[in-house]
Formats: C-alpha cells, sequence, structure tokens
C-alpha cells in the first residue's frame, strides 16, 4: 500500500494513530474492516456463533442477587428476603421473580473469584482473563472474537451498547480494526439514532445515489491509470461505508421501532429494556460479541434504595432476554453472560453499604453450549469465599471461549512478535457444559 511516497504494510496502517482509542466510530470501523479481513477469514465451530456480555459495572452484590443468605445474622443477609426458583432448593433475591421463573435455563456460578477489590483493575481482568500489567495491554473478549471470526456481514463483529466502557474493553496488543462499535447513544432514549448511520442533514437518498455514481466514476478512472491496493483499499472502505448506511437490514438491526410494543414491554420501556433487547436484534442480525451495561451498583453506602432502584428492571429485562431468544430458537446459539467485576463485602457497613470484595462474587449465564438448570459451586455462609468448587476466571474465559469454537490456547502476536495466549492457564469447565 502506498501513501504519501511511503510504503506502509498493512499491519502498519492498522496500527498508525489508531491504537488506544475507546470505540470506533463507522468511518473507522470501516476503514480498517479491510485490511482486518486479509488477517481473519477463519471460521470458529462452537455450539455459540454469538455472546451478550451484560455488565453490571461497580459489583452487583452477590447477596443481594444470585446468592441470598436467609439464614445469616442480618447484619451479613441484609435488608432483604428471597424467593423460590424454578430451581429446587435454590433461592434469588425477593426482587427479582421473573429470574427466578426461568431458573431452569440458566447457569448461575456462586463461586466466582479472582481476589482483586479494584474497580479498574476488576474490570479489566472481566474483560480481557488477564490480571492488569504495565507491560502490555491484552485486548478484550470481543476484540478477540472479532478477530477470529472476521466480518461477518455489513455489521460490525463486535458492538457496544452504548459505548465502551475503558480501554479494558478494547483490542489491546492488536489492531485497532478489533475495537468495538459504540453506538453512541442510548437506545431507550426517545429519539435513538446510532451515531454515523444516518445521512448528513441535506443528503437525501437521490443525492446520496448520485454522490455515489460520481464516486464510482472517479474510481474507475483511476483504475484504469493505475492497478493500485491503496485504491482498492479506498474504493473497498466506500463500498462497505455505503452497503451500511443503505443497507435496510443493516439499519434495521438498530431499529427498536421494529419490534412489537407488546414485547418491549416485556423487556421493559426503561434502560435495561432497550439495551436487552436491542442486544437480542443484534446477533439475531449476526453480530457475534455485544457489549451491553447497565447500572451503576457500587453501593457502599444506602445499598437498599441503589438495590431497589436497579435490581426490578434488571430482573424483568434480562428474564425477557432469555425467554425471547428461545422462543426464537436463538438461546442455543447465542451464549448470554451477566458479568460484573466484583462482589460486595460480608457484612453491612457503617453507611448502610458494601464494600469492595474480590474473594467470591457471582454470574449467571444461559444458553450458546451452557449447561441449564444448574448452580454452579457455592460460597461460604456469609458469602465471604468460595465454599465449593471456585470458579477462576481464567477457567470461566476458557470455557466461554471454548463454546464459541475458538482455542483459548492459541497464541496471538503482540508487538515485536511477541505470540501471547489468548488466556493463559485456564481449562475448559466442562461441568458447565451441555
Amino acid at each position: 500500500m502506498k501513501c504519501m511516497g511511503n510504503s506502509i504494510s498493512r499491519r502498519g496502517f492498522l496500527h498508525a494513530g489508531m491504537v488506544g482509542g475507546i470505540g470506533l466510530t463507522l468511518a473507522d470501523y470501516l476503514r480498517l474492516q479491510e485490511v482486518q479481513a486479509a488477517e481473519t477469514g477463519r471460521q470458529p465451530n462452537g455450539p455459540a456463533k454469538s455472546i451478550i456480555y451484560i455488565f453490571l459495572q461497580g459489583g452487583i452484590a452477590q447477596q443481594e442477587s444470585w446468592d441470598p443468605k436467609p439464614h445469616a445474622p442480618e447484619e451479613y443477609r441484609g435488608a432483604f428476603g428471597s424467593i423460590g426458583t424454578a430451581l429446587a432448593g435454590i433461592r434469588f433475591n425477593e426482587l427479582m421473580p421473573h429470574s427466578a421463573k426461568i431458573a431452569d435455563k440458566l447457569c448461575v456460578c456462586r463461586s466466582m473469584s479472582h481476589g482483586d477489590a479494584d474497580h479498574d483493575r476488576s474490570t479489566y481482568i472481566m474483560f480481557t482473563g488477564y490480571k492488569p500489567t504495565p507491560a502490555i495491554q491484552h485486548p478484550s473478549f470481543g476484540s478477540v472474537v472479532a478477530h477470529e471470526y472476521g466480518p461477518q456481514n455489513q455489521l460490525p463483529p463486535y458492538i457496544t451498547i452504548p459505548n465502551q466502557l475503558d480501554d479494558s474493553g478494547g483490542p489491546g496488543y492488536l489492531s485497532s480494526a478489533f475495537n468495538s462499535f459504540s453506538l453512541g447513544a442510548n437506545p431507550s432514549a426517545k429519539n435513538f439514532r446510532v451515531r454515523d448511520l444516518e445521512l448528513p442533514g441535506g443528503v437525501d437518498q437521490p443525492r446520496f445515489a448520485r454522490r455515489r455514481r460520481l464516486l464510482d466514476a472517479v474510481n474507475d478512472h483511476f483504475r484504469a491509470l493505475e492497478e493500485s491496493d491503496a485504491l482498492e483499499a479506498v474504493d473497498s472502505f466506500y463500498q462497505r461505508a455505503y452497503a451500511m448506511i443503505s443497507s435496510e437490514k443493516a439499519r434495521e438491526a438498530f431499529d427498536l421501532s421494529k419490534e412489537d410494543p407488546k414485547l418491549r414491554e416485556e423487556y421493559g420501556l426503561n434502560e435495561a429494556g432497550a439495551r436487552f433487547l436491542l442486544a437480542r436484534r443484534l446477533v439475531e442480525a449476526g453480530v457475534p460479541f455485544v457489549t451491553t451495561l447497565y447500572g451503576a451498583w457500587d453501593h457502599h453506602t444506602e445499598i437498599v434504595p441503589g438495590v431497589k432502584k436497579l435490581v426490578p428492571n434488571f430482573d424483568q429485562a434480562f428474564a425477557a432476554l432469555i425467554r425471547d431468544l428461545d422462543q426464537r430458537g436463538l438461546l442455543e446459539s447465542t451464549l448470554v453472560c451477566a458479568s460484573t467485576e466484583f462482589g460486595r463485602t460480608p457484612k453491612i457497613n457503617t453507611t448502610a453499604g458494601r464494600d469492595h470484595w474480590g474473594k467470591v462474587f457471582s454470574i449467571a449465564m444461559a444458553g450458546g453450549g451452557i449447561q441449564s438448570g444448574i448452580v454452579h459451586g457455592a460460597s461460604d455462609a456469609i458469602a465471604a469465599e468460595p465454599a465449593a468448587d471456585m470458579l477462576s476466571v481464567e477457567d470461566w474465559a476458557t470455557t466461554m471461549y471454548h463454546c464459541l469454537g475458538i482455542d483459548a490456547h492459541k497464541s496471538l502476536m503482540a508487538p515485536g512478535g511477541r505470540p501471547i495466549e489468548i488466556i493463559r492457564g485456564g481449562k475448559v469447565r466442562r461441568q458447565l457444559l451441555v
């Protein structure tokens, strides 16, 4: 590829000035996707074709969600009661009746542990499967999937709703071609529009078509004069940009107004409902990895009103997502994971909240090759430590990749020709699989 008189390799083009951004715009994504295609093109083969990664930022309390302790003293148990679920002997927080009804479709892991209690470090761990180090930035799960799957259709392979959290969700040592495409807007807003996907003001469809014909004429002229990799790359970029903007399928994937109003009500007419429903639309359209953020769960003070505000909407939307995927025949090929960076302290503190706790916490998964109707592991009587079958982040991440048909022990190439395993030291936990 020639650029301003200097020779630049495809890989160099990917890295030059692009590494480290928080999410890609449409222009970024499409400009780089062509070069990405030259480096990928593989098609992993696993039961899961897509992942919806729900991240509950701030650290949701295990005691106030998936792992209540009804028999613990009140200073450990907290103010909430618990309810029975579709699984005999298993109880969830009393504010989670919808999830309780679909517990037979879930795999709840109550023994997750990484031992860290810092937000940034723990978020990094739960997005990459590695503990942070100043020596290197590891790629997020979504970026690895984008790298391994490559372009699937007119939609990006890795999308974040609404915006990428931080560099933890980025491409790390991989090129920026594998960053997420961030929506740049909240889908629950009345005038929700995905950034860059609408025509500019004053440009209607006929004018858009005329501009495309003009560009095609210019491209044909230069192509006749010189066969150039750079010209082909630029032409391909514009073709993909036109395809995504003009494609009815691509644009409709983001359009929640296409959904039945009754279904939207089932998810909930709120932030959680809109985000989870949009995630379903995107995987249905063929996007391999969708991250959606919900809530601010860092309840150091007054955990009761905080939980009352967030848990019911999450519960309704999460259960609706699992049911909806199941009814559409998509649950077997879609792995849903409701995750967080860590748990909360066993004992209620002096400000009626719970502090950071990385020794044990809970996540919930469903579909995509994961066993349904099970609870993996257990915490002790006050949710302070794993009591049985501790699940490390490395094992969990390796198992998720296995469901996608990706070998987590495969090495990817970091700058300087340094091979690094996708996940180091993890093993597939067969008891979690169908």
